[in-house]
């Protein structure tokens, strides 16, 4: 099991938690947060060998969440607790990761593609998480 951290930047906040709980809508969070317990933290970076995954390189990673939570509980076989009127809505997060050795999974990124699907745009999003990556790497030496 690896451990999910999120990335802080160098005055400790952190703007992967801030956008996961102030941006995306109740759906889309449960979404997020059963994909990162369910199969993120369970799989790491094997997760890029799933429909789930994807390796961008030079260590960065891009968890693809297209379904509710409910959803992806039942796909690996756990029951879903249904949010009471939770409205249906298009699912297309990204979440962009990099798993550091066999323990941890460090969140650098993510964005609601169904929203800004531009290539600009996702470009942006790759581009900004590498810069986290690279920022955190400097920190740790």
């Amino acid at each position: 099991m690896y451990t999910v951290e999120f990335y802080e930047d160098e005055a400790g906040a952190s703007p992967i938690w801030r956008w996961i709980t102030e941006e995306l809508s109740p759906t889309q969070r449960r979404a997020v947060t059963a994909a990162l317990e369910e199969i993120l933290a369970p799989m790491g970076i094997n997760v890029c060998k799933t429909e789930f995954g994807k390796a961008l390189g030079g260590g960065l990673c891009e968890l693809r969440i297209r379904q509710g939570a409910d959803q992806l509980l039942g796909r690996v076989g756990k029951a879903a607790v249904a949010a009471a009127a939770e409205r249906p809505e298009k699912l297309l997060i990204r979440v962009f990761f990099h798993a550091h050795g066999d323990k941890l999974v460090l969140l650098v990124g993510g964005y609601d593609k169904a929203r800004r699907s531009s290539p600009r745009h996702q470009q942006a999003e790759i581009d900004l998480a590498r810069k986290r990556l690279g920022a955190w790497k400097r920190r740790r030496r």
